[in-house]
């Protein structure tokens, strides 16, 4: 996939050319990088390019990496995409939320207001019980998003408040779901 990439960077005929540059992109969204600069200040290029391949945002216009409809296309088809996005669009809820519900995992690029929404990261861990790791200190000790954290992913456990690590129903519920993550309960 990078050799495609690559292609479209040596073929500089081919760099404007709409077609060529989404065939590189479905190979590689970083292949956008090559991309002539008129098509990555497109923004209906840009769409249709995030579309095929959230990536492709890192090589977006400043101004289309915080354009909301641009931002929500490249999340909707790779939720982590977020982390090339404008600062301001890490703050956005429904932003964050569409990232998380594709990627859990897309939690550790939010804003830290998000981080300590609970509606986001309950979203983001029940996709990813491991996202808990990016959650505020504050839900890391919540009982239920730790509990609904650790049913999906045992070794979320590890990423619990220590009291929460303690507690006796937490840590059966991770161990059901992952025998191994009994290392990390607190004694």
């Amino acid at each position: 996939s990078e050799k495609n990439g690559l292609a479209l960077e040596k073929a500089s005929h081919l760099q404007a050319n709409r077609q060529a540059v989404l065939a590189a992109v479905s190979q590689d969204g970083f292949a956008f990088e090559f991309a002539a600069a008129e098509l990555r200040q497109d923004r209906s290029f840009v769409l249709e390019a995030v579309g095929i391949d959230g990536f492709a945002l890192r090589f977006a216009s400043a101004e289309l990496q915080g354009d909301l409809d641009v931002v929500l296309a490249a999340v909707a088809q790779k939720g982590s995409a977020i982390g090339f996005a404008a600062k301001d669009m890490k703050a956005v809820q429904s932003v964050i939320l569409a990232a998380v519900q594709q990627d859990g995992s897309a939690l550790q690029f939010a804003a830290d207001p998000m981080k300590a929404d609970r509606d986001v990261v309950l979203t983001a861990i029940r996709q990813d019980g491991a996202a808990l790791a990016f959650a505020s200190t504050e839900l890391k000790a919540d009982r239920e998003v730790v509990l609904a954290a650790v049913e999906k992913d045992g070794a979320a456990l590890q990423f619990a408040s220590k009291d929460l690590r303690s507690d006796e129903a937490v840590v059966m519920a991770a161990v059901q779901q992952n025998g191994a993550a009994l290392r990390f309960a607190s004694k």
